[in-house]
């Protein structure tokens, strides 16, 4: 899988300062065939992306160049210490998992995550999980993972919330994604037939429609987002002041610290029929 690099003008950057915005990063993707120049961390620029010394840009594999490529090269290197803090390398991964629907290590290795740090933070007791495949915005890469590979996997403003309804309710959410989209579920065994919802467990036992139910997902999902409506007859609602990248970027850190790597198994928790 390629890796990418985010990178941004230095004009930007000064007009952004200048002005009080914000700098908006943009994705593209490279190969190093032309110059062996890859993505850097914040400690192998030089290396990753070579150096310009006078009206020439010297590239990771030798190669020379002046005039317009050495002026973007020179744009390109002197935004490398404003991002010093988004590409520090943060982890490691075993093997890149890639996004894919129904179910997959990434969505897996997401709301498990989301559901066991939700609680550890909150000191509430998670019995399951819904998030949408959407806010997973990029594949987790092989190898070192950067800070910016994490935020970039979960950019938006969306509040972990924790969303308390009865089992009948849940099982209504779980059989509207069996006739349209399966979404990304934690805690929760669903086995799907012609597009109708077969069978459901919830930690491992049969969804009660009489009984309480504490699911974690996001803001977002509350009113209609991607089609999903988890506030509706809610028992109660509770929105933190917790970002979904509070929780993850926190906890892939401290995975790194322990001497762990990111790694994951699916573990067949969608069966479709």
């Amino acid at each position: 899988m390629k890796r990418f690099v985010v990178f941004t003008l230095a004009l930007a950057l000064a007009a952004a300062s200048s002005f009080g915005q914000s700098v908006r990063w943009k994705k593209v993707g490279m190969d190093a065939s032309r110059t062996g120049v890859v993505a850097s961390n914040s400690e192998n620029v030089k290396e990753s992306m070579g150096s310009v010394k006078g009206c020439r840009y010297t590239a990771p594999d030798g190669k020379v160049f002046k005039g317009s490529v050495r002026n973007v090269a020179k744009a390109v290197l002197a935004a490398q210490p404003a991002m010093k803090d988004v590409k520090e390398a943060i982890a490691k991964s075993d093997c890149a998992m890639i996004r894919t629907a129904p179910e997959c290590e990434l969505s897996d290795w997401y709301i498990d995550v989301l559901m066991s740090e939700t609680s550890r933070l909150t000191g509430k007791k998670i019995d399951a999980g819904i998030v949408n495949h959407g806010g997973i915005r990029v594949d987790m890469p092989e190898g070192t993972v950067l800070a910016d590979d994490i935020m970039s996997m979960f950019p938006f403003k969306n509040r972990v919330t924790i969303v308390t309804l009865k089992g009948a309710r849940l099982r209504e959410i779980l059989e509207e994604m069996a006739a349209r989209k399966i979404e990304v579920i934690g805690g929760i065994r669903i086995t799907v037939k012609d597009k109708i919802l077969v069978s459901a467990l919830v930690g491992g036992e049969p969804l009660d429609d009489g009984r309480t139910y504490n699911l974690v997902t996001s803001d977002f999902l509350l009113e209609g987002g991607d089609n999903l409506t988890l506030g509706k007859d809610a028992v109660s609602v509770d929105i933190t002041d917790m970002y979904v990248i509070d929780v993850m970027l926190p906890y892939v850190r401290n995975l790194a610290a322990q001497g762990k790597t990111i790694s994951y198994k699916i573990d067949n928790r969608v069966t479709i029929l």
